[in-house]
């Protein structure tokens, strides 16, 4: 049980260890000024409701997912296929990758209902992000096949909606490593969950690439972050719904 002054003090160190990391993290080539301001505004959040795992675990996510980014980075800048502004993410990117993660451990700090139900939601919708990075930036610069998800037709490589073996390997790695990750920081601590967090994040990045061949191209609102957002609540929302049959809501 966390008594009233150890969450005021919990949510003062981690407003005061955000603010000095944001502060000297500036000059990494990670995210834009804005987009720092913002993942301190998340960090926040995390470490306020989860304490320095929940932290730990995102700041990991971000760190490799901004490495698997700069993989073949110049390739994919001939190819047109690189992320804007080299690769640095801005307040939308985090947003789109984090809300529903963020969501959750609100829920949590604040006791609202399962808090090993929601650990598994949390895991899961960073391993589907993870997943899909990984599979998105390895399957541009390195899938030698791509195809449309929803017709199999060869697709130039970048095309929403398209996916290749290497790519798919890829989002399976990538979610296997957030997986691991998460068991590493005690967020899922069986095997049945930590197979249920590996599968729906690989899953939930599928259906993106789905939801990218069906709709992206053709609803002028549906961004790349809200494409994101959808991905990364549906592998929550999916993670849970699977591991409540399983007897993991604890």
């Amino acid at each position: 049980m966390v008594l009233p002054d150890q969450n005021i003090t919990m949510w003062g160190i981690a407003l005061l260890l955000n603010g000095a990391l944001i502060a000297l993290a500036q000059r990494l080539p990670l995210l834009t000024r804005k987009g720092w301001v913002h993942a301190g505004i998340l960090g926040t959040i995390l470490w306020g409701c989860l304490g320095w795992r929940g932290w730990v675990a995102v700041v990991i996510y971000l760190v490799l997912g901004s490495l698997v980014t700069r993989l073949g980075f110049a390739q994919k800048q001939k190819q047109g296929l690189a992320e804007a502004r080299g690769g640095r993410r801005g307040p939308a990117n985090v947003w789109g990758s984090a809300f529903t993660g963020t969501v959750i451990a609100l829920l949590i700090g604040a006791g609202i209902g399962s808090a090993t139900l929601l650990l598994i939601g949390f895991a899961a919708s960073f391993a589907a992000k993870l997943g899909d990075t990984f599979g998105s930036e390895i399957g541009k610069r390195w899938g030698r096949t791509t195809v449309l998800i929803t017709t199999l037709h060869r697709v130039p490589a970048g095309t929403e909606g398209a996916v290749s073996l290497e790519g798919t390997l890829a989002s399976a790695a990538g979610s296997l490593v957030m997986m691991l990750v998460m068991a590493g920081l005690s967020f899922v601590t069986t095997p049945t969950a930590m197979a249920v967090v590996a599968i729906v994040g690989l899953i939930a990045t599928l259906l993106e690439s789905l939801l990218g061949a069906l709709a992206q191209e053709r609803v002028h609102w549906l961004t790349n972050e809200i494409v994101n957002g959808l991905q990364t609540a549906w592998a929550a929302v999916l993670a849970m719904l699977v591991a409540i049959p399983l007897g993991l809501a604890g």
